[in-house]
């Protein structure tokens, strides 16, 4: 039995759909069907139901799925005790990002990457939506969020902190809020539908506050950039605004009331059974990238005080 029959099997059955299997295999869709068909007459068995949109497994296929992993964890096994080439990481790695994080500290380093696997394609989506990992056949995704479909593998990048901002211009002329009540006294900032902002009182219990926006962007750049403006007061990230504050062209809007924050930088894959080469060597990039202290965030607890 082929290998490569069982790898097309095992990624259909994780795509949900053969021309996405087909397309992330580097296959035309006509030729992973005739394979399919083939190593199902070898079987003697039909292992999936086909539509036009999506493939779906039988019973017979979703006994026999189990047994394909296995077979295909001893060969990736096998390839990597060998230490050679055809371990190394090669073809096209399909990645999803957040638009604004991609463009600050993904593709500035991606030189890197690159140098260190030549023979590997990166294809980079970037959208602030979320994008269907399954569905559009991505590899890896990374993700700030909180994180709560299990049905992911998930491998923590660093924490997602959050502060509140102002320019020095926008202080100066309407003062600086001084608890989360005097939120409502001022111009806010939001970054989509982040409307509801939590804060750590001071008893220790948590402080929320629904702000009405004086301006809203889906694009958390174009909210530090108003904000750096002297439009208003704006929730951001510190990997979003870690330079204006380092800077002094933003400054910390309410230091004594820090932001709650369950979100975290995570990177995502579908499935930890059939760990490719490809996504292994792209998630350890970026957790020797971000990881610990990511770099954004060194030197501000001198700017943010010691709540931060």
């Amino acid at each position: 039995m082929d290998v490569r029959d069982l790898r097309l099997f095992v990624r259909i059955a994780q795509l949900g759909g053969i021309s996405a299997a087909a397309r992330d295999l580097g296959l035309t869709p006509a030729g992973a069907s005739a394979r399919l068909a083939a190593l199902e007459r070898k079987l003697g068995a039909r292992l999936l139901h086909r539509t036009t949109r999506q493939a779906t497994l039988t019973e017979d296929g979703l006994a026999f799925l189990p047994h394909a992993e296995q077979v295909m964890l001893a060969a990736e096994a096998a390839r990597a005790a060998l230490g050679r080439e055809q371990a190394a990481p090669r073809g096209t790695l399909r990645v999803a990002a957040p638009a604004s994080f991609a463009r600050m500290h993904i593709v500035p380093g991606l030189a890197d990457f690159c140098r260190q696997y030549p023979q590997l394609s990166l294809d980079l989506r970037i959208s602030d939506s979320m994008v269907d990992l399954v569905e559009g056949a991505f590899d890896v995704a990374v993700r700030y969020a909180e994180l709560r479909d299990s049905s992911f593998v998930a491998r923590r990048l660093a924490p997602d902190k959050r502060v509140l901002v102002a320019s020095p211009e926008y202080v100066e002329r309407r003062g600086r809020p001084k608890t989360p009540d005097d939120l409502a006294e001022h111009s806010c900032l939001a970054v989509g539908t982040l409307d509801l902002w939590t804060f750590h009182g001071k008893d220790g219990n948590p402080i929320e506050r629904r702000i009405t926006p004086s301006l809203r962007i889906n694009d958390g750049g174009a909210v530090r950039d108003a904000a750096c403006a002297g439009l208003g007061v704006a929730l951001m990230a510190t990997w979003c605004a870690a330079d204006e504050l380092r800077s002094g062209v933003l400054v910390p809007a309410l230091p004594d009331y820090p932001l709650v924050s369950t979100q975290t930088l995570w990177a995502l894959y579908p499935s930890s059974r059939e760990l490719a080469p490809k996504v292994r060597a792209f998630i350890d990039w970026l957790a020797e990238r971000f990881g610990g202290q990511p770099y954004w965030d060194r030197g501000l607890e001198e700017i943010l005080g010691d709540n931060y």
